[in-house]
């Protein structure tokens, strides 16, 4: 084996189980078919089971690799208890726990001085505290195994504060609405790089790591004054693609970065470098 086939190699997953919840989302239903196709065997995990079922069988048409669908609400106990209990007692265990997770309320888009706190809890019982749930429901077969990879999946917000600015004119195709990032959005994902600190330190020495894949904006059906606003802030040029997550998402779930442990990727085509 040369050099070059040995630096590939580190970046293969197979033999590697990966569990991703927002497992059926724009982003998530991407990372599950890539991390698929890299090798590993995928649990798409989201809301609804006909639509895990769904995206885990077009996985294993196309890339032939073992993907199933395990339905889990991440904003109960109870479901995720359930939902751990059987991944661990069919597979053993995991290897990568990507927590991509996140969700929107009825008054999501509402500006700070109505936001309502049902709306704020409803945000925060999955962003943060399911996050929490299923790393301490799953991180532990990692610990018992001595190595792993839990991926964080926060925001730019999570790392500076919005451009109030694109927002004017803005509308959103999918939710026949105008947007704006509300408060608990940023907090949330400022949440999770914190976690990925706090783990990173936490369960390092036992060998599992921890680390934050931050997206920039990411097009997904944003009108075109908006995206020609974000577009115009950002060095590149343009906002990003769900493709563009793709490098550093298996880069930190691969042995490609065994010494990479407590860190923050920011994948936001030069956003944060203004």
């Amino acid at each position: 084996m040369n050099n070059s086939e040995g630096s590939a190699e580190k970046f293969s997953l197979k033999g590697k189980r990966a569990v991703v919840t927002g497992g059926t989302g724009i982003l998530g239903s991407l990372y599950c078919q890539r991390l698929a196709e890299n090798g590993a065997q995928v649990i798409v995990a989201d809301l609804f089971a006909d639509k895990c079922e769904t995206l885990a069988n077009e996985i294993n048409s196309i890339t032939g690799n073992n993907a199933v669908g395990l339905a889990v609400d991440l904003s109960k106990e109870s479901s995720i208890t359930h939902w751990s209990k059987q991944i661990l007692d069919s597979y053993g265990g995991v290897d990568i726990i990507i927590n991509n997770a996140a969700t929107k309320s009825p008054n999501f888009f509402s500006p700070l001085e109505n936001f309502p706190l049902e709306d704020w809890n409803q945000i925060m019982d999955v962003n943060v505290t399911g996050m929490f749930m299923t790393i301490k429901a799953l991180g532990p077969s990692m610990v018992a195994k001595g190595k792993g990879s839990i991926i964080n999946i926060s925001s730019i917000y999570g790392v500076v504060g919005p451009d109030q600015r694109i927002y004017e004119g803005s509308w959103y195709k999918e939710l026949d609405c105008a947007i704006n990032t509300p408060l608990i959005y940023s907090v949330t994902k400022g949440a999770v790089i914190s976690m990925t600190k706090y783990l990173a330190t936490y369960w390092g020495p036992s060998g599992v790591r921890t680390n934050t894949l931050t997206p920039g904006g990411v097009s997904s059906g944003q009108n075109n004054i908006f995206n020609e606003k974000y577009s115009s802030r950002v060095p590149l040029g343009r906002m990003a693609e769900p493709e563009d997550m793709i490098g550093a998402l298996i880069y930190l779930a691969s042995d490609a970065s065994s010494y990479v442990n407590g860190q923050n990727i920011i994948v936001d085509g030069g956003w944060t470098a203004w």
